[in-house]
């Protein structure tokens, strides 16, 4: 994807002027690992805005974080792994509200300008003990020179992983203005948004409802795409923070432009982190009737454990591909498929092209594209992952 901003790997969420980060250990993670996290807007500005999961089980800290975001403001924002604080009941929403209020204090600031974000295992409650000192012990770092620092950005980014196995941030840098940003998520990942904690920062002068727009316009056909493995968490969350730190006040085109950036690059991140990748795959659908239609048959064939199980064995099994599409609640000429692999065309008007099962996809990326023979011109695409022994391996050991 590409658009007039370009962006970078280096320095984060601290990227942008007017941002301090700090993490710890709290030890909500029986690993020991970095688990906690804070992101404070030093202002002069404090516009903010955010998107939510869709799933009907909200984690508490979506609920909390909703109606704090509500009113377009915020300050920081405060986040740990390890632990999803979700079907936790009312102690989960007490606990939430206990993380911002800790965090908010610590700060002088109010309660419901901290909002909250939460990743790991369900059903747990968490442990405020710790959680509560952590928060202590982020606030003290927060007032360290270091909290300024690349190195600081680089920890929090570590601390919200969970089965990430590496810290995921980017840079876009518009016209005078820039926009930073870490993320997490490797697996339950579906629209929307696919699982993840996303925490955007900007030093731009920008309304709450401009953050809002980019943001809208930026998660569709990015984290929207993503589609790993069909599950769409309760959890997932996106916050847009700006400072207007630089002075710069961008038209709504360049602040969308630079958060599309940041946001296509920390998708990409994702996929290419997604847990037990050995492929990273997209599902392009042609010949539609609508654009919708076309995103919904990209997701059946991404979906598809028997296709992305012959992607992970190199196999280029275009039956396969055609009997997902087949299941796809979309307008199709059924005598008129089209698949290509890497560009190279394997079957023809549902039928299977010469040379086809020579097609070599040994290599990390694949492009799978789907014409649905209508004649039609919607279009879509999923980013998604193949199937592996890994997959496995980690989400049936992941609780422990």
């Amino acid at each position: 994807m590409t658009n007039d901003a370009s962006f970078t790997h280096h320095a984060g969420v601290l990227a942008a002027q007017g941002f301090r980060t700090a993490a710890c250990t709290a030890g909500i993670k029986t690993s020991g690992k970095p688990d906690l996290a804070a992101v404070v807007n030093l202002g002069p500005d404090f516009s903010c805005a955010a998107v939510f999961t869709c799933n009907q089980i909200k984690a508490a800290p979506v609920l909390v974080s909703q109606e704090s975001v509500a009113n377009g403001q915020a300050r920081a924002v405060v986040i740990n792994s390890g632990n999803a604080n979700a079907c936790t009941g009312e102690q989960g929403r007490t606990n939430a509200n206990a993380m911002a209020r800790d965090l908010a204090q610590g700060l002088g600031v109010d309660n419901s300008d901290v909002l909250v974000c939460s990743t790991g295992l369900i059903g747990e409650q968490l442990p405020m003990d710790v959680v509560s000192a952590g928060i202590h012990h982020l606030c003290a770092r927060l007032q360290d020179d270091q909290a300024g620092e690349s190195t600081a950005a680089d920890q929090a980014a570590a601390a919200i992983m969970t089965t990430d196995t590496v810290p995921k941030t980017t840079v876009a840098v518009g016209n005078g203005f820039v926009v930073g940003g870490m993320g997490k998520g490797v697996g339950m990942m579906a629209p929307s948004l696919a699982t993840m904690l996303v925490v955007l920062t900007t030093d731009a002068k920008a309304t709450p409802d401009m953050l809002q727009q980019a943001l809208d316009q930026a998660v569709a056909p990015t984290f929207n795409t993503l589609d790993i493995d069909g599950s769409t968490s309760t959890n997932d969350t996106v916050v847009l923070m700006a400072s207007g730190a630089s002075g710069i006040e961008p038209s709504q085109s360049e602040l969308n432009n630079a958060v599309l950036s940041a946001c296509d690059d920390l998708a990409n991140q994702m996929q290419a982190d997604a847990e037990g990748v050995t492929k990273r795959v997209t599902i392009r659908v042609r010949g539609a009737l609508s654009d919708a239609e076309a995103l919904e048959a990209a997701r059946v064939v991404g979906r598809d454990n028997l296709v992305k199980t012959a992607l992970f064995g190199s196999d280029p099994n275009w039956g396969r591909v055609v009997a997902a599409v087949g299941m796809a609640p979309v307008t199709m000429n059924p005598q008129g498929i089209g698949v290509a692999f890497n560009g190279h065309t394997v079957c023809e008007r549902s039928t299977g092209a010469a040379g086809a099962r020579e097609v070599d996809l040994s290599a990390p990326d694949i492009a799978v594209e789907v014409d649905l023979g209508t004649g039609s011109t919607g279009e879509a695409f999923v980013r998604t992952t193949d199937l592996s022994y890994a997959y496995v391996e980690i989400n049936s050991e992941y609780s422990t």
